[in-house]
């Protein structure tokens, strides 16, 4: 059975964060390890606490993990402290990690920024780096590139920007651009759009972290980097459209859309 760690904070609600990543792991019927690196009170209505784990405790649970049963992919979601995220890059150094898909959670939905200013010189200077590919949408695209996005040539121009720093591959979603869902994957070599028709549903709670988590199964399962994010793609377009609706707010995808046993891994 193939193995993937997430590296993400805890969501209560279930909808985000280490419980989608599981969840998108076990539908892709893979092994699901966690290294918690903060607690979450939230529900689909929003965030209303955060307690970080400390960076120590972050060392020995990944310790614990590659000492144990080493991951053939690893996703980093919430990771909002500088200690924390040097300590991630240590360790996935130390033990030679591979498949690395950063989701570089660092802007709110209400346009927040959700990083101090040590942690986000941190992610983009430390762990970004190591990623074979990063999944930033449109708001954190711009953080990182200092550029503007209001169309796709502003895209394409923000990804070569990124790339100055980001050796792997960097993956746009398109989602608050347009009244489609096209996502951009620019590489030093190539690039490539994936285009999708937006599915109308107001419950997308989860949906980057599930992304990123679907990338990273595809990953471990051997597959190119190309197919990996259609793959995923795929995957996500079938939790919205199942319609799953559950909250007071933005609720949940429907993480196992699919029959028990239909994944072709």
């Amino acid at each position: 059975m193939h193995t993937v760690l997430t590296i993400a904070g805890s969501d209560s609600s279930g909808g985000a964060g280490i419980q989608a990543d599981i969840k998108t792991i076990t539908a892709h019927n893979m092994y699901a390890m966690s290294a918690i690196t903060a607690l979450t009170a939230q529900n689909t209505t929003g965030v209303y606490g955060i307690q970080e784990s400390t960076p120590d405790f972050v060392a020995r649970q990944l310790d614990c993990i590659f000492q144990d049963i080493p991951p053939e992919a690893v996703k980093i979601g919430m990771v909002s402290n500088a200690e924390i995220i040097r300590i991630i890059v240590e360790k996935l150094k130390e033990y030679n990690a591979q498949n690395i898909v950063v989701d570089p959670v660092m802007v709110a939905t209400s346009g927040s920024s959700l990083m101090k200013n040590d942690a986000a010189k941190a992610l983009m200077a430390e762990l970004l780096p190591i990623g074979t590919v990063i999944t930033p949408n449109i708001p954190e695209a711009e953080v990182l590139s200092g550029y503007p996005i209001r169309n796709t040539q502003d895209m394409e121009q923000a990804a070569k920007k990124i790339a100055s720093f980001v050796p792997g591959g960097i993956l746009i979603k398109g989602g608050h651009l347009t009244d489609t869902a096209d996502d951009l994957l620019y590489t030093r070599e190539a690039s490539a759009w994936y285009r999708t028709v937006r599915i109308e549903n107001p419950n997308t709670h989860g949906t980057g972290c599930t992304l990123s988590s679907a990338i990273a199964c595809n990953l471990a399962a051997g597959y190119p980097l190309t197919v990996c994010i259609q793959n995923a793609k795929d995957y996500i377009t079938g939790a919205l459209k199942a319609n799953l609706n559950l909250g007071k707010g933005s609720g949940p995808l429907n993480h196992m859309w699919q029959e028990k046993g239909t994944c072709s891994f």
